[in-house]
């Protein structure tokens, strides 16, 4: 709060209050001083607060914001931050008529906290990430040809909660055939035809936070065309990894994997950034792309995912889930990256 210059910060985006109360209600806002903070939450939440939130004060009642903008006038806050990024004009105006504190634009100081994961969130991510793991290899002999997309998603989703999952990071992408040249595709009632690429990107839900994997196989005998670019894909994400470290540019990242894609003349068919945070939300700071300049903390997670997708034909992705610490990398989804021939 002192590098944003406000006295305190009205924290209204939920996972932000989730992150720093451990509340998990669908309805709460904070105040948090330089040493207290208020939870504000509607009757709804009387329990489940006070179980998650044990030590908090709390103010249980219809609004959540006006009661904390009026207890920070009480405390005699003279400058009052607020996440502008998720406050509405219509909030911030009606905030402001009852506010004797200034109300200050005060950046992402929670997403930027975020970033860096504690032991009990890292054990989250590698568990949910191992959620995903485990359902895949059960999926993988219920992926022949006649089997639609749809049929495969809803059968992953399943197992992944059957394994302790609770429920999808996201909605589940199974992209058959000339669909897995559409980097986020929706499942359809297309089949499983042989020869096709099937590409999977999923993930497990797993106490709030996300793991994200992609794996690609091939069901019957691949062509040429296709060994070649999953070869490509595979060295490409492979550096990617490597090039993992504290300190490191995310752009010197990107570099890392693009290079290979560009070298071998798929560098046009590679259409998004490498990689991005994982924790509270599937896709959070920082963001691996072309020319970034943020560098990589001790303890960030982080996704490596780079593709091909030649339209009409087919496409390849590769993504791990992986924390970058001082002592190393650690790798959390561990599902073989070799070519699948099913």
């Amino acid at each position: 709060m002192a590098e944003h210059e406000v006295d305190a910060m009205l924290v209204t985006r939920l996972l932000n209050v989730r992150y720093l109360s451990g509340f998990s209600g669908s309805n709460g806002a904070l105040l948090v001083t330089s040493d207290a903070a208020v939870l504000a939450t509607d009757g709804r939440y009387i329990t489940q607060s006070s179980m998650e939130s044990p030590d908090l004060e709390r103010l249980i009642g219809r609004g959540i914001m006006s009661p904390l903008v009026a207890r920070a006038g009480e405390l005699g806050i003279p400058r009052l931050g607020f996440e502008a990024h998720e406050m509405t004009v219509e909030q911030h105006t009606a905030l402001s008529a009852i506010a004797t504190s200034q109300l200050m634009a005060a950046g992402r100081p929670v997403e930027a906290l975020r970033q860096v994961k504690d032991d009990d969130e890292v054990a989250a991510l590698r568990e949910a990430c191992a959620i995903g793991d485990r359902a895949f290899a059960a999926l993988l002999p219920q992926i022949t040809a006649g089997r639609t997309e749809r049929e495969l998603a809803v059968a992953l989703e399943g197992l992944m909660r059957g394994e302790g999952g609770d429920g999808p990071s996201f909605e589940t992408i199974v992209a058959t055939g000339p669909h897995s040249a559409i980097p986020h595709h929706r499942p359809t009632d297309r089949v499983v035809e042989r020869g096709d690429f099937v590409k999977f990107d999923f993930g497990s839900l797993y106490r709030g936070y996300h793991a994200d994997m992609t794996r690609t196989v091939v069901v019957g005998e691949p062509a040429d065309w296709q060994r070649e670019i999953y070869d490509v894909v595979r060295r490409a994400q492979q550096l990617g990894v490597d090039a993992l470290a504290v300190g490191v540019s995310t752009g010197d990242i990107d570099a890392a994997s693009r290079e290979v894609i560009e070298a071998a003349g798929y560098g046009e068919y590679f259409t998004h950034s490498l990689g991005h945070g994982v924790g509270l939300e599937i896709h959070e700071a920082p963001t691996l792309s072309a020319g970034g300049s943020d560098r990589l903390a001790d303890r960030t997670p982080v996704t490596v995912e780079p593709g091909i997708y030649l339209e009409g034909r087919g496409g390849v992705r590769i993504e791990d889930t992986l924390v970058v610490r001082e002592s190393g990398t650690e790798l959390l989804t561990t599902t073989s990256k070799d070519l699948l021939v099913l």
